[in-house]
């Protein structure tokens, strides 16, 4: 789930914003895609800023507001949140070229055209998958490697050893795979068995009691299935 914040004192932009992201989703992100996006929206800065926390993902940030307008806005809003992206909505494009001092990734101009829309925004979900895969720490013999979760395929408990098995070959560590899977994002990671925790970008697909990661068949037990098959369809659907 991305969460995505409107910006705009403009009703029917506000709402032709929204039908666009609604567009890209039910076009790109399979069957559940209108459900991708959790969107908020404010109908002024003050509003936005009052009791600000850091929850969303991307903000749509018109410049030409009453009382404080977009740019001010941003300059407040980068004093809390530094990493959350931000677009710059305009009716005038030379006000967004200054976006710069406050780390917009872009900006689109009134009146809105989709097409347009629909590069910024592969724009923003490429940056925000970059930010999001994260690195985690693994107890590797007497050091400590790094490994970024894409590269996790899935972890195994061997007699009450941890082992990731990645894209770069396998590490034993010690600890329990409870552990481990309070440790990861639970979006992206889910058990098939008691005996494995798969990383669900590398499912290939799923035949029954098994489930396919490119070359490697893990055992999904009855009582995981349900449960497993559906953390899949959620994650196909993002």
């Amino acid at each position: 789930m991305i969460r995505i914040a409107i910006v705009e004192d403009e009703k029917s932009a506000a709402d032709e914003l929204s039908e666009m992201l609604s567009r890209y989703a039910a076009a790109n992100l399979g069957g559940g895609g209108t459900h991708f996006f959790d969107i908020v929206r404010f109908d002024n800065a003050v509003s936005f800023l009052a009791n600000y926390r850091p929850v969303y993902d991307i903000i749509f940030m018109d410049i030409e507001m009453p009382d404080i307008n977009g740019f001010d806005a941003s300059v407040k809003l980068r004093s809390i949140d530094p990493d959350v992206i931000l677009i710059f909505v305009t009716n005038l494009s030379q006000f967004a070229v200054r976006g710069y001092e406050v780390d917009a990734l872009d900006f689109v101009v009134k009146p809105l055209k989709y097409g347009v829309l629909d590069l910024k925004l592969r724009r923003a979900l490429s940056r925000l998958e970059r930010a999001r895969d994260a690195e985690t720490e693994i107890q590797f013999n007497d050091s400590v490697v790094k490994v970024k979760l894409s590269e996790i395929i899935y972890v195994e408990i061997l007699a009450h050893k941890i082992m990731y098995h990645t894209t770069r070959g396998d590490f034993k560590a010690y600890g329990t795979l409870k552990k481990v899977e309070e440790k990861l994002d639970a979006s992206r990671f889910a058990r098939c068995n008691s005996c494995y925790l798969v990383n669900l970008a590398h499912v290939k697909g799923i035949n029954g009691y098994s489930v396919d990661l490119g070359g490697t068949e893990l055992a999904i037990s009855h009582a995981k299935r349900k449960e497993f098959v559906q953390a899949v369809n959620n994650y196909m659907g993002r």
